[in-house]
Order: C-alpha cells, then sequence, then structure tokens
C-alpha cells in the first residue's frame, strides 16, 4: 500500500468529527453565500449597508457544457457523519448536485453512506462494480480505502477530499484547500469591527493544517489591518511563530468551546474564530446570551448551518468541498482528469468567506472584497504577515 502523509498537516481530522457529530437536517446549499443573511451586530442597533458580493465563493452553478462534454455517473461516498451533517459529506454532495444541474453529471449520480469505518472499503468497491466513472471519497479517514481501490483499479478515476498524498497516485486528484488566505480576510474584517481592540481564536486539538491553518491566517489578517490603519488590535488563543495557543482537547463538547470563550471575554475578546468543529457552537450560544460578541465560523456558511445564531455570525471561512468535487466531475466530463494533489486556492473559489453581517461597515466590506482579489491576483501573500 502506498504511503500517504497528512499533507496539510490531517486535514481532515477535524472535518470528519464535524461530520460524526452532524444534525439529521434536509442536505442544504452550505457553502455558497449568494444572497447577504441580515444579520445585526450584537450590541448595535442602527440599520448599515448591505454586505459585499465577491468575498463568498461564487456558485459553480449555470454553466453550459461544452459540446465535447459527455456527462459522468459520479458517485460519492461519505464518512460516518451522513449526507446531511451540515458540514464536509453534505457539501461535497451539493458539488454533485451542481455537477447534475449543468450538465456535466448524470442524473444517477450518487451517494453512499458509511455508518462506520468498516463501511468503507465495502462502498467504494460497491460503486467500481457499478461502473461509476469517478468516486468521491470524503475525508483522511477514507484515505487507506481509497488508495487501495485505486491501485487495485488502476482505471477507474477517483477523488478525495481535504487529503492528499505524500506519493501521487495517477488515478486519484487529492483535493485539499488553502484556508490560510480566507481566515487573514476574517481576521482584517475581525480587526475592523473589534470595538475593544482585542480578538481571539482557539481550536479542538492542535492538528498541524486542518486547524492551525485557520489560526494562522486570523492573526495574519489582525496584523495586516494594524499595518493598514496604525492601530494595534490583539488577538489572543495562538502564536503562529511558536505555534502555541488555546485548545480545548477536543471537538464535541460544547461546555469546552463556552467556557474558553468566556476566559477570553473576560480579557476583553469581542469577536471570536473557534476551528473545533462541534465545540464552537458554544461560543456561538454564549454569544447569543451576552450579546456584545462576534463569531466566525469555519469549513461552512454557519448562518446557513446554524441560523439560530445568525444574528451573532461575523462571516465564515469557508472550505469549498463542492468546489473540489465539481471542478474535478467537469474534468472527467471534458476529458481533463489529471491525477495528483491539487490545492484550491481563492483564485478559484476553492476557499472564501461566507455571508458577512448587514451591520459592518460598507467601506469595510469593500476593503476585505480588495484583499481577496490581491491575494487572488498574487500581489498580496497572506504568510507575509508571520512575525510582522
Amino acid at each position: 500500500m502506498r504511503k500517504y502523509t497528512r499533507l496539510v498537516a490531517l486535514l481532515a481530522a477535524l472535518a470528519m468529527v464535524l461530520a460524526a457529530c452532524g444534525g439529521g437536517e434536509e442536505p442544504a446549499e452550505t457553502t455558497q453565500a449568494a444572497e447577504t443573511t441580515v444579520a445585526t451586530t450584537p450590541d448595535t442597533t442602527e440599520a448599515t449597508p448591505d454586505t459585499t458580493e465577491g468575498t463568498t465563493p461564487d456558485t459553480t452553478e449555470g454553466e453550459e457544457p461544452t459540446a465535447d462534454v459527455t456527462p459522468i455517473r459520479a458517485c460519492q461516498v461519505t464518512d460516518t457523519g451522513g449526507i446531511d451533517d451540515r458540514s464536509f459529506n453534505q457539501t461535497a454532495w451539493k458539488g454533485v448536485q451542481d455537477a447534475i444541474a449543468d450538465g456535466y453529471a448524470t442524473e444517477d449520480s450518487d451517494y453512499l453512506e458509511s455508518t462506520s469505518a468498516t463501511d468503507y472499503e465495502t462502498n467504494i468497491n460497491s460503486w467500481i462494480q457499478e461502473g461509476c466513472d469517478l468516486i468521491i471519497t470524503v475525508g483522511f479517514l477514507l484515505g487507506d480505502a481509497t488508495a487501495a481501490a485505486a491501485e487495485a483499479n488502476p482505471d477507474q478515476y477517483f477523488e478525495i477530499l481535504d487529503f492528499a498524498y505524500e506519493e501521487d497516485i495517477p488515478n486519484v486528484v487529492g483535493a485539499v484547500f488553502n484556508t490560510v488566505d480566507a481566515a487573514f480576510l476574517a481576521g482584517y474584517l475581525a480587526a475592523g469591527v473589534s470595538e475593544t481592540g482585542v480578538i481571539a481564536t482557539y481550536g479542538g486539538i492542535q492538528l498541524p493544517g486542518a486547524v492551525t491553518d485557520f489560526m494562522d491566517g486570523f492573526v495574519y489578517g489582525a496584523r495586516y489591518y494594524n499595518q493598514q490603519n496604525g492601530t494595534d488590535v490583539q488577538v489572543l488563543g495562538w502564536n503562529p511563530e511558536e505555534q502555541t495557543g488555546t485548545f480545548t482537547g477536543d471537538f464535541e463538547n460544547l461546555d469546552n468551546g463556552r467556557n474558553v470563550s468566556q476566559a477570553f471575554v473576560e480579557e476583553g475578546a469581542d469577536v471570536i474564530l473557534p476551528v473545533a468543529g462541534p465545540v464552537g457552537e458554544g461560543t456561538a450560544a454564549l454569544a447569543a446570551e451576552i450579546g456584545n460578541l462576534w463569531v466566525v465560523g469555519v469549513d461552512a456558511d454557519w448562518t446557513q448551518t446554524m441560523p439560530q445564531y445568525a444574528d451573532v455570525i461575523l462571516t465564515s471561512v469557508l472550505k469549498g468541498l463542492d468546489v473540489a468535487a465539481y471542478t474535478v466531475i467537469k474534468d472527467v466530463a471534458e476529458g481533463n482528469f489529471e491525477g495528483g494533489t491539487r490545492v484550491f486556492t481563492i483564485a478559484e473559489d476553492g476557499v472564501g468567506l461566507g455571508t458577512i453581517a448587514s451591520s459592518v461597515d460598507q467601506a469595510l466590506v469593500d476593503e476585505v472584497e480588495q484583499l481577496r482579489q490581491q491575494l487572488a491576483d498574487g500581489t498580496l501573500n497572506a504568510r507575509d504577515m508571520a512575525e510582522n
């Protein structure tokens, strides 16, 4: 068996816990915030301009296939959270649905849900036997099963989301995401709205890449805001240079998120980015109660996946698994499949920001959009803010 790495350092460990803890709602479009959710600052009553368009990844729907396209059957294998996990499985399935709508995937494209790790191999083999053109597996926990099936079936195309192999497998696309850039935008935005001059972030478990890339970018964005505006907004909970900070030690206990967040609030924080799966809901619940705290969501647009907290969600750092699924389906349909690691970036809407609260000043929203464009075209590098 080919050895695989935790490229982007256990990228999907967080994702899989999210999937395992997801709710039982019907699948919904969770990553593309095409319209602004009307949200108000917890302690503000004044109406303010709507949010920008452009910081949120554009939808993939609406493309017209060329004459050379042959729609394919795309078949997804979920991790144990099920298709309606309000996170990775559900987001990936949205990409398949978009591809069906646009004529790149056939109507019989489908998914199989894994109820335990023992289902991975069985589900993958079922799709191979049915002759699926592309098999999409979700997360690093399916890494071994996907690699084994790909090597045993070299003519079968695969995509594994939020994971990549140390040695490329020719018939597998390993899709990973540059979340540092998207979190940079969130950090800049958070620094811009903070009234106390203190913001914070924490993680569930210290997983390089999967968790800490979000935290790195958030700090870098706040630093850039300070640099551009002559301010001194402080970020609690994380030091990117030393890679030390605050972690709850789990991805499950909402009380842990609440308690860590309460401690940050007592130190003056009025914006918090939790990178801790369901633990982050504890932060959102606290914010809803105390009324003067913003929360930044991760992975999906929290105004859609947790609408009960929409009034306290400043924005969300998106990871576009739907974009990754759609893109590779389109590649196969057009005869352009190419295996290997593929990093989805802000330039192609692989990462971005979700809904920005409507109470945010439009001038700040416009600044964030300008930064998004600079990150996309390469004239700005988020990591240049390391040690600045």
